[in-house]
């Protein structure tokens, strides 16, 4: 009998960016534990469907497929973009690592900085956060809902079909593709998504050893941040398709929290800041976001939905 040990099965969707991103982990989990990684591929509903996610709460659409496969024991783990995470917990499924976080910051593709094109240019993004955090930047630019993965959403901007695209600058780091980036946009004038730049290893609850085994890829300052942004998330009661924007990191010992809700036409905005310890990044959002709700941000959020 062998006694060699079978590859880990980790799940991930199809396209370049997950299989790249997807790689990424397997190779350092590799690295760090000698264990044998096996990619396997899954089409999820969001990869197949041709409705703009907004119509469809964007919640879990890119995720669902994924977590079947792992509940089903087809999969050990999987590996998500943390910002299309469902931020309602899943009891049999556990986050098991949150890597070191990448660059967490939008990012303008196309031949000049959005300051710099003609008005009445076209930029293409299917992410309502980001139209309305760029009207309030740029109101004379025609924002265009795009779909597809970022080869196809590129592709519309050197044919000429768009003067410009939006696209997290985590992304294009991973593809290789930084040297068509125009401008990366500073948390200060557009605040990512929650969990933006970071990816999310998860597996099934009922699988200890293998939490256990996945946490070596885990950064507690990551985790804490992220945890903090997506408390915000929650808390508005807004899928990841809603118009808020969100960011945290730590300096020294605390944690400090800066989230956004703007309305669709980026007339008006609820934006709040807050700091408060690493060890309670998920009171910090909460709390964040209640001072947000009583300043009007659930009545934004509701414009959106209708």
């Amino acid at each position: 009998m062998s006694d060699t040990v079978p590859p880990l099965r980790m799940g991930t969707r199809r396209s370049l960016m997950a299989t790249t991103q997807s790689g990424l982990v397997a190779a350092r989990l590799t690295e760090l534990t000698g264990r044998a990684v096996e990619l396997v591929g899954v089409t999820t509903f969001g990869d197949v469907t041709k409705a703009n996610l907004t119509q469809l709460g964007g919640t879990g659409v890119f995720v669902s497929a994924l977590r079947d496969k792992l509940i089903e024991g087809e999969i050990d783990f999987a590996v998500h973009s943390l910002k299309d995470l469902p931020t309602t917990p899943d009891p049999r499924i556990v986050i098991a690592a949150i890597p070191p976080r990448d660059d967490p910051r939008d990012a303008l593709v196309g031949p000049a900085k959005l300051a710099d094109l003609p008005p009445g240019s076209k930029i293409g993004t299917g992410s309502p956060r980001r139209v309305s955090q760029l009207r309030i930047l740029r109101p004379d630019l025609e924002y265009v809902a795009i779909r597809g993965n970022a080869e196809t959403r590129i592709g519309k901007v050197t044919s000429g079909e768009l003067q410009g695209i939006v696209l997290a600058a985590a992304g294009l780091g991973r593809l290789k593709r930084e040297a068509e980036i125009a401008q990366v946009f500073e948390v200060e004038e557009m605040l990512p998504a929650p969990g933006q730049g970071a990816l999310a290893v998860e597996c099934r609850a009922d699988r200890p050893d293998l939490v256990e085994f996945l946490s070596v890829l885990d950064d507690a300052a990551t985790r804490a941040a992220v945890t903090a942004e997506r408390a915000v998330l929650a808390a508005l009661e807004a899928g990841c398709a809603a118009p808020v924007g969100a960011y945290s990191a730590e300096r020294g010992h605390e944690l400090f929290l800066t989230a956004a809700v703007v309305a669709v036409d980026g007339s008006r905005a609820v934006r709040k800041s807050a700091a408060g310890t690493s060890s309670a990044p998920m009171d910090l959002g909460r709390d964040l976001a209640a001072e947000m709700i009583a300043e009007g941000a659930g009545t934004l959020i509701g414009e959106r939905a209708h």
